[in-house]
């Protein structure tokens, strides 16, 4: 079985797309809509990498990454910002809250893999 990988983005089309270019690569997914929803799906299998966009309802990334840090079994699970944010600032939030990575949409695939292949170990 391959690395579970968790997707956390509001728009199910982004969802879909992220989900099928990684299934396709051999990673397992889960899929979450939130911020809220993606810590509510923490008990199941073990998550090797979080992938969450910043801006969604409920709760955004940058809130869901400083949870995610409090947890002892994600403290150092890799967690890579997919948005539409490109700005210094918004990069460094992320970066403090405890992102390891941050990629701009949109994106080719190939890119999305090849980062999670540096980051999912």
């Amino acid at each position: 079985m391959g690395k579970t990988i968790l997707i956390v983005d509001d728009s199910a089309s982004m969802r879909q797309l992220v989900s099928f270019a990684l299934k396709d690569a051999g990673y397992e997914v889960i899929e979450a809509i939130n911020g809220r929803d993606a810590l509510n799906k923490l008990n199941g299998p073990k998550i090797d990498m979080v992938i969450t966009d910043l801006n969604m309802p409920e709760m955004d990334g940058i809130e869901l990454i400083k949870q995610l840090r409090t947890k002892t079994g994600l403290r150092f699970t890799p967690i890579v910002m997919l948005t539409t944010e490109s700005q210094e600032a918004k990069k460094q939030e992320g970066k403090q809250a405890g992102a390891s990575g941050w990629i701009v949409k949109p994106f080719r695939p190939e890119q999305l893999i090849e980062i999670v292949r540096k980051f999912a170990r």
